[in-house]
């Protein structure tokens, strides 16, 4: 005799849940109507199969028709879970379509997050840079557009809360162009016309401030803090140049033969003058803008419900942040987050998740944004790295990013991709 209605029901999914596929295929068997019923917040039997890695019981339910399109209460589908969870396997077995191809199975509600720093405005026409005639033709062009930087720093006009950035011609800034020290760097176009170019110059700052016809210029003193203030288009641009005049700035010399470096094709290589130099011979990464890559990841409790953020003593009072940690030579940027999260506060992580990454030009880090669930939950600070870490329930995220009354703690600015992660996670729902 079998069980009928809610037993049945909870009998299947539990044999789902803990990879029984004799169980499974047995059930079916008798009751092929358990194949898409649902138990608590909407899980099916291939969600709990795919949540906890049994490869073969997924397969099975696919076989028997199972529709890997239904989403739970929190709108995620068995891919979803499957891919959260860091069982790859199984999300390219669900992510196939009937022909073989891969296709993402967006179960999520929540929108793609565009970081600040991260905006594309200009086309940067890369295949122009080694073109000396046409960038040295648009230099002298009425309406290319030139960014003034000074000690790193964009020459901004400030109307209201917001910076912009100044925008000078080549008449206004030709003799600046001249000087020996001067770095001019090509950064692109909009459909190649006007072209963009960004300069450093070593000149005296309240000098150039003249050159401005606009009230309120500056240079920013604070840039971790006063360039947030930029609008999306403008922080994309800056992004770009300030990262590659900070590399200008320390690779004056050649790091293999110690010889003077000149700038080439466009500001965007330097090469060597030394003719014998061993970089000339070949492609050398010392001769091109260095990127150094960050991981900053949210660790996720394992019962879904809270996170682990730091501080660092030199944060504003009360605010916390996701750890974050640079790549190490050969290390997978997974790794990366593992002996991060381990280093600077003793838990241990198992998934890791890429979620997204920005651009962030202080002087030129690309931060790679993921989700780490935790294996461990004991927290042992290395006051070296942060002053303190602690976990924070899903409320008490919601309270710091959306109310005012006292929250537990201060979110990272919004412009940061710690806020955004942090943000995201708060838009899922903790039954992953």
């Amino acid at each position: 005799n079998w069980d009928t209605g809610d037993e049945m029901v909870e009998k299947f999914l539990d044999a789902a849940a803990r990879g029984d596929l004799s169980q499974v295929s047995t059930l079916l068997s008798h009751v092929p109507s358990l194949t898409n019923q649902t138990g608590y917040s909407g899980w099916t039997a291939l969600m709990l199969a795919a949540r906890n890695g049994h490869y073969h019981v997924v397969e099975n339910l696919l076989s028997h028709g199972c529709d890997k399109f239904i989403v739970n209460s929190s709108s995620q589908t068995a891919y979803d879970i499957a891919k959260f969870w860091g069982h790859k396997h199984i999300a390219d077995l669900l992510g196939q379509t009937d022909d073989g191809c891969q296709r993402v199975l967006l179960g999520s509600h929540i929108s793609p997050q565009e970081n600040y720093f991260s905006r594309e405005t200009l086309d940067r026409l890369s295949g122009k840079r080694t073109d000396e005639a046409w960038l040295e033709a648009k230099q002298r062009k009425p309406d290319t557009v030139y960014l003034m930087f000074s000690n790193l720093s964009p020459m901004v006009s400030t109307p209201q809360e917001d910076n912009s950035l100044c925008r000078f011609t080549y008449e206004t800034v030709k003799d600046l162009l001249q000087k020996p020290a001067t770095v001019l760097i090509f950064l692109g176009g909009i459909q190649e016309t006007p072209a963009w170019f960004a300069f450093s110059t070593d000149e005296d700052a309240a000098e150039l401030l003249k050159l401005c016809t606009e009230r309120n210029c500056s240079f920013p003193k604070m840039p971790n803090r006063d360039l947030l203030k930029l609008n999306e288009e403008e922080a994309g641009i800056v992004a770009q140049a300030r990262s590659v005049l900070a590399w200008h700035s320390r690779y004056s010399f050649c790091p293999t033969c110690g010889t003077s470096t000149k700038p080439e094709e466009g500001g965007h290589k330097r090469i060597c003058l030394n003719s014998e130099c061993r970089s000339l011979k070949g492609v050398h990464n010392t001769c091109y803008p260095r990127v150094d890559p960050v991981v900053i990841m949210l660790v996720i409790h394992p019962d879904g419900n809270q996170c682990l953020l730091g501080r660092k003593k030199i944060f504003p009072a009360r605010m916390f942040s996701c750890l974050a940690g640079f790549v190490e030579p050969g290390e997978t940027f997974e790794d990366a987050v593992r002996r991060e999260v381990e280093e600077e506060s003793g838990v241990q992580v198992g998934p890791v998740q890429y979620i997204s990454c920005q651009p962030w030009p202080m002087p030129s880090n690309l931060m790679i944004g993921c989700f780490a669930v935790a294996i461990s939950t004991d927290i042992r600070v290395d006051e070296n790295e942060i002053e303190e870490a602690r976990w924070f329930t899903r409320q008490q995220v919601i309270d710091s990013l959306f109310r005012e009354a006292s929250p537990a703690f201060i979110a990272p600015p919004r412009q940061t991709i710690a806020h955004q992660l942090i943000r995201h996670w708060i838009g899922m729902n903790a039954n992953l």
